[in-house]
């Protein structure tokens, strides 16, 4: 586990691929357990080390994940994250900005997307819709907005490395819309991707996460390193 940032009331991690944010029907050991070890270790804290999930990333997801420390800061970034959620004009507390490796191209080399998303839960997997229908028998009642803008940092022969901000938060919105503009995320099979990654992972890693401190109210902007694989720190490095 990587830390990337801590202070009495947050701490940030470089989550792997491998890791679960939380715990699941998998039984493995999540993020969060680890990330307390680490505290009742460090600070030799005696009982139980509270720590509050204040966001997830998906399991084959690499990149920062912020927990908080105290109950303070859990309910203030809960707070961002909620209002993050939802489309505004107004500017957000919170901005997560994501870098995708892709298949091919994107005609544009830099877009807003805007899609309805409908989720199935079954399947996990969130697929293209139509906007919700006024009548409570719509079929497609429950699709949310989805809205992200991307550009292009990188392009390769076969890959393309885009920079991604969302404006909404949805499950799987990324891997969704990418998927449907013809550019599957590199060993995203749900979605599309010709092959998986060797490490079972997709080429998705919440690069950054800058906002406004839940207690200090200062600005704070933490980076991730990329995953240390080869085609990674190859576009990495072609980044200025």
């Amino acid at each position: 586990m990587t830390v990337l940032y801590e202070d009495n009331h947050i701490i940030a991690v470089n989550k792997t691929c491998n890791e679960i944010v939380q715990g699941d029907k998998t039984g493995d050991t999540p993020l969060s357990e680890t990330v307390k070890a680490y505290i009742k270790e460090k600070y030799n804290k005696p009982g139980e080390v509270f720590l509050g999930v204040t966001h997830r990333l998906d399991r084959p997801t690499s990149g920062v994940v912020l927990f908080a420390r105290t109950s303070k800061a859990l309910t203030r970034l809960n707070e961002m994250f909620r209002e993050k959620s939802a489309v505004s004009h107004q500017p957000s507390a919170i901005t997560k900005t994501y870098w995708a490796i892709v298949q091919g191209a994107p005609k544009q080399p830099e877009a807003r997307l805007e899609n309805y998303l409908i989720r199935n839960e079954a399947q996990n997997k969130s697929y293209i819709s139509t906007p919700p229908k006024p009548s409570p028998q719509g079929r497609d009642k429950d699709a949310k907005l989805a809205v992200l803008t991307y550009k292009t940092l990188v392009k390769g022969d076969h890959y393309t490395l885009l920079e991604v901000n969302l404006e909404t938060g949805r499950h799987h919105q990324i891997r969704c819309q990418l998927a449907a503009i013809g550019c599957p995320i590199k060993g995203d099979l749900k979605y599309g991707a010709k092959r998986s990654n060797p490490d079972g992972g997709i080429c998705l890693h919440a690069r950054q996460i800058e906002f406004i401190h839940p207690v200090s109210e200062q600005n704070i902007c933490i980076t991730a390193p990329v995953p240390n694989d080869s085609l990674w720190q190859q576009f990495a490095a072609l980044v200025h």
